[in-house]
């Protein structure tokens, strides 16, 4: 790969992940302190991507595959969304948030497949050269929360105004980049795209309880995306997005531990070992403050890449080799659409309603009471996955096999 092409797509990965850092962990907080949002309207309104997510790869696979090139529909959908993030700056009504923030998200979730397509069609090995170019977007998501919280406008419009101005430039941006052409002999199916060809791994009784716990677990990660930040300012924890960034710079360690972990626990220990971080985590964000128990947030917020990395990257690994060559992108395209899909939507749903459930008359929250809902969720979907889930066969994995994960 030329090197202007691997700055540029660096610059790309960046910008694409600077654009969603900047609202996302943030919203909440911002819906309940400007809008007065009830738990539900955000619930909602974190509902919303996952919406965007299912309908995503119909987009990407059907329509911008076959007939556009990559990086000029990543700079159209760019630059829409500036657009209705502009609108969304000018709203105040957290009804209508809603409807506007899908919106958004419909313009967002698409970049996020044609970001990675972009960079591996310029790649000549993918497996060894994407993860340097991908993990710029962790470093991006770190950056833009440190920015955010040392400039204290957590709680501010300005979270969509950031995202607003780095989306144009992203979009502008987006026609520089190397020509991705449409693919001509492109045969996505739908069938493809809800990952149906995979479904003959249900077979597998420890695959379809894999596949049951991946969507389960999603439930409660959407509590920690959700309410993480609202909770820990109001248990008073100060600078809350800079110490939140501590768990995209965890995700990064503990990726690099992966393949030593893989070799010498094998997947299903490996898995517990994510369900049990999980279970730890949310307790910790019950039962910590910002005085004495501090420690406890700071745990939870760290054991972000333990529960991300040994899980959900574990599980993608488990799901490639169980899948083989030839369904092997219609299983991960069926676990991406069932757990960022079906699994978080449910989960942003319920994590507004429990947040109703325990909001006291005088507006106060009784945290430690929401976050056991997540926790309780946890321990179910670990003691039925320790229960019914056999590792028949262990697996060697090589660091260059691995791609850093989401956030």
């Amino acid at each position: 790969m030329l090197s202007t092409t691997r700055v540029k797509l660096s610059i790309m990965m960046f910008l694409q992940f600077f654009v969603w850092g900047s609202w996302y962990g943030q919203m909440s907080k911002y819906l309940l302190t400007q809008l007065h949002a009830t738990g539900d309207q955000v619930g909602n309104a974190y509902a919303a991507f996952s919406l965007a997510m299912i309908i995503a790869p119909f987009f990407v696979g059907m329509i911008a595959d076959r007939y556009f090139a990559a990086q000029k529909v990543l700079g159209v959908l760019n630059l829409l969304g500036a657009v209705v993030l502009y609108f969304i700056t000018q709203n105040t009504n957290p009804d209508n948030f809603f409807y506007l923030i899908l919106a958004y998200c419909i313009t967002f979730a698409p970049t996020l497949a044609l970001t990675s397509s972009i960079a591996m069609q310029q790649m000549s090995s993918p497996e060894k050269e994407f993860p340097g170019i991908r993990v710029l977007g962790t470093v991006a998501w770190i950056i833009v929360t440190n920015i955010v919280g040392f400039y204290g406008f957590g709680d501010k419009v300005t979270i969509f105004q950031l995202s607003m101005y780095s989306a144009a430039a992203l979009g502008i941006f987006a026609f520089f980049l190397p020509n991705t052409p449409p693919k001509a002999t492109t045969s996505t199916s739908v069938s493809q795209i809800l990952g149906l060809d995979a479904f003959r791994l249900f077979k597998d009784r420890s695959f379809a309880i894999f596949f049951l716990s991946s969507v389960l677990i999603c439930i409660p990660l959407s509590f920690y995306y959700a309410m993480a930040n609202p909770s820990l300012t109001d248990g008073g924890m100060l600078n809350v997005e800079n110490k939140m960034s501590l768990g995209q710079a965890s995700e990064v360690i503990f990726m690099l531990l992966i393949p030593l972990a893989y070799t010498r626990l094998g997947v299903k220990k490996m898995l517990v070992v994510g369900l049990v971080a999980w279970i730890v985590r949310f307790i910790c964000f019950g039962y910590g403050d910002g005085g004495a128990g501090e420690w406890m947030l700071y745990l939870a917020i760290v054991l972000h890449g333990v529960c991300y990395d040994f899980f959900f990257v574990t599980g993608q690994i488990y799901t490639d080799n169980k899948a083989g060559e030839k369904i092997k992108s219609s299983a991960q395209g069926l676990i991406s659409l069932a757990t960022y899909g079906i699994g978080m939507g449910i989960g942003s749903k319920l994590s507004g309603m429990v947040l109703d459930m325990y909001t006291r008359p005088d507006g106060t929250k009784d945290w430690l009471s929401v976050w056991l809902v997540p926790a309780g969720i946890a321990a179910a979907v670990l003691i039925v996955f320790v229960l019914l889930f056999t590792d028949k066969k262990r697996v060697q994995t090589t660091k260059d096999e691995l791609v850093p994960g989401n956030l």
